[in-house]
């Protein structure tokens, strides 16, 4: 869970448009000959009104092959449960979609042939006919628990050639990454409030590092510090704030330790930089602010955003490069 981890392998990482009442109401759900079930609507004045799609696809389609298509896009399970949010995940950039000749039926590329830019749309498909088409797997178990029926909900915003696109892709990322880090700025002072406030509300003490991490030692070890690039095997367990636990390497790798080089990236930056304070075989708690662990993105449906984290973490070894 230290790496972001994504749970369907989609074709993209999804994202959400508020659209959702536009699902309960317009009319019936029309059906491809594939088995996707749609609801088609553009925006007139301030309202969405239903647009009919013939169920052999949208004529002007092959105007739009060779070009690329931004689109936000939400995945929900049957109980209406967001699985992934492209508005989130991207920053709000749209996400972008090569339209080709549709060879595969069935799935998202059959779905977002039917688009025109400004449409927006709610489709419904087999849970695990989409998983199959995607991945070659059946759906997982949790999504199935719900209900063997993903809904997909997109807002076509433009259409570019490849050219258009990467250029204005490029644009908005940069100016995603400025206002990203002006709020993780920002965010940092907050958290840094929050996180006295626990600390002193649970009467630890706690050191705090120069990049704003808190930890506390509860068990010193008699090793050297990692340095970087080592290899260093950790047990650890994750909690918000409240005590709520949301990832441990007791239930997520089998009560084995997590390994992973120090300081190159491959966990968050709050692990990166709190478990090189701390000598093999020290326990500690480690104190995260949000812009060092999942900012204002958070992850998945157990860490919110702009969540300040508590990790419980013992330095079991260090390997010698």
């Amino acid at each position: 869970m230290l790496s972001q981890r994504i749970s369907l392998s989609l074709a993209l990482a999804a994202g959400f448009l508020g659209l959702a009442s536009c699902n309960k109401g317009g009319g019936d759900f029309q059906k491809t000959k594939s088995g996707i079930e749609y609801k088609i609507f553009k925006k007139v004045g301030n309202k969405y009104e239903p647009r009919e799609v013939a169920v052999t696809g949208d004529p002007t389609y092959k105007e739009r092959i060779g070009k690329i298509m931004g689109l936000h896009i939400e995945y929900r399970t049957a109980k209406d449960s967001v699985l992934m949010s492209s508005r989130v995940q991207r920053m709000g950039i749209p996400a972008p979609f090569p339209l080709d000749s549709v060879q595969q039926k069935g799935a998202e590329a059959e779905a977002f042939a039917m688009l025109q830019p400004g449409d927006s749309a709610v489709f419904k498909f087999n849970a695990d006919t989409l998983a199959m088409k995607n991945s070659g797997r059946p759906a997982p178990p949790f999504i199935k628990k719900q209900g063997n029926t993903i809904t997909m909900l997109v807002k076509a915003e433009k259409v570019q050639t490849r050219d258009e696109a990467m250029a204005d892709q490029q644009k908005q990322m940069m100016d995603a990454q400025v206002k990203m880090q002006a709020h993780a700025k920002e965010q940092l002072k907050k958290d840094d409030v929050i996180l006295q406030e626990y600390i002193k509300k649970n009467n630890l003490t706690a050191e705090r590092d120069t990049s704003g991490v808190y930890y506390v030692i509860t068990q010193r070890g008699s090793g050297a510090k990692p340095s970087t690039g080592q290899t260093v095997s950790v047990q650890y367990r994750g909690t918000l704030l409240n005590g709520k636990e949301f990832d441990s390497s007791a239930k997520g790798n089998g009560g084995k330790p997590i390994e992973f080089p120090l300081g190159v990236g491959q966990v968050i930056p709050g692990w990166d930089k709190g478990i090189a304070l701390l000598p093999k075989g020290t326990k500690a708690v480690l104190l995260i602010p949000s812009s060092l662990a999942y900012g204002q993105r958070g992850a998945g449906a157990d860490i919110p955003a702009d969540a300040p984290l508590r990790f419980d973490v013992e330095l079991v070894d260090v390997k010698q490069q």
